[in-house]
C-alpha cells in the first residue's frame, strides 16, 4: 500500500483493509478501531466499499487489541 493509499485509511484503522473500505470508514465517521468495537459487522456490511474481507481484516486488528465487534 502506498502512502497515497494511506491517506484514505482514518486513525488507527490498518492500511491493508483496501481504499474503498477505508474511505467508507471515513464517510461514516470511523476513525479508530475502538469506535469499530460499537458496531456490529453487519452495520459495517451495510457501507458501500466495506466488503467481508475488510470486516475479517477489521475483526483481526480488534483482537489483536484485546476487542471485538459489538453484537446486537
Amino acid at each position: 500500500m502506498t502512502t497515497r493509499d494511506q491517506d484514505y485509511i482514518p486513525g488507527d484503522i490498518p492500511a491493508n483493509i483496501g481504499r474503498p473500505a477505508g474511505k467508507a470508514l471515513a464517510a461514516a465517521g470511523y476513525t479508530t478501531l475502538a469506535q469499530l468495537a460499537s458496531t456490529t459487522e453487519k452495520e459495517l456490511l451495510r457501507l458501500h466499499g466495506v466488503g467481508p474481507r475488510a470486516v475479517r481484516l477489521l475483526r483481526e486488528a480488534l483482537a489483536e487489541r484485546g476487542l471485538t465487534f459489538a453484537e446486537r
